[in-house]
């Protein structure tokens, strides 16, 4: 029987203090236990709680320790949506925080993307989705070429999306109380709704792989 999510235990913040700047080997295999109880399965439990709230999100996957610090420090997962779509999420001292994302594109990704903001239809679409996604908070960014592309009008009206190789919307959601609550499922899915509309655009136009209900 699976785990039913209830929040991040209050002690999960101490076990993440304990393994802040640069903490030893001796630290970390001391912290293991806790992390894995306090940290990590509080994330697959949440995440299976949002994949039973749509099955959209059913593919996912909640990292395990690596190497660096960071990876010991941030509890990352990520839902996948389509082929290089998808949810990020993270669990940090700083709280949850959340990304949509297109990114580490496959051949061929990049240039169907510049054919669908190229495009009246699909690309008029995509300028009033990302300025919805500021206007709620999420920062817009994506790694990003000096010029729009050759071949592509300097002056198109939409010559930023252009530049993009890859399109990526983030938000912090908070460090507070809700966070130790079954309430953070909520907050989830509120953040992936409004992600929604972005990462089915690219899902269509980009990867042409979207998962349905």
């Amino acid at each position: 029987m699976r785990e039913q999510f209830t929040g991040w235990p209050e002690q999960a913040m101490d076990v993440l203090w304990q393994l802040q700047g640069e903490p030893t080997k001796e630290t970390r295999e001391r912290c293991r236990t806790d992390r894995e109880l306090l940290v990590r399965q509080p994330m697959i439990a949440l995440l299976n709680e949002v994949a039973d709230a749509d099955s959209r999100y059913e593919d996912f996957s909640v990292w395990h320790y690596r190497t660096g610090s960071w990876w010991w420090q941030n509890q990352s997962a990520v839902i996948r949506l389509a082929r290089k779509v998808e949810i990020n999420l993270r669990f940090s001292l700083d709280g949850l925080w959340v990304q949509g994302a297109w990114w580490y594109p496959d051949p061929g990704q990049v240039e169907a993307f510049r054919a669908a903001v190229m495009s009246e239809g699909s690309g008029g679409e995509l300028p009033a989705i990302v300025e919805g996604l500021r206007h709620k908070g999420f920062d817009v960014s994506g790694d990003m070429m000096k010029r729009v592309p050759r071949g592509c009008p300097a002056d198109h009206p939409r010559a930023e999306l252009l530049r993009h190789r890859s399109l990526i919307a983030a938000r912090s959601l908070g460090c507070e109380e809700w966070v130790h609550t079954p309430e953070a499922v909520e907050r989830v899915l509120s953040a992936a709704a409004d992600l929604d509309a972005l990462l089915m655009w690219l899902a269509r136009h980009v990867t042409r792989t979207a998962r349905r209900p």
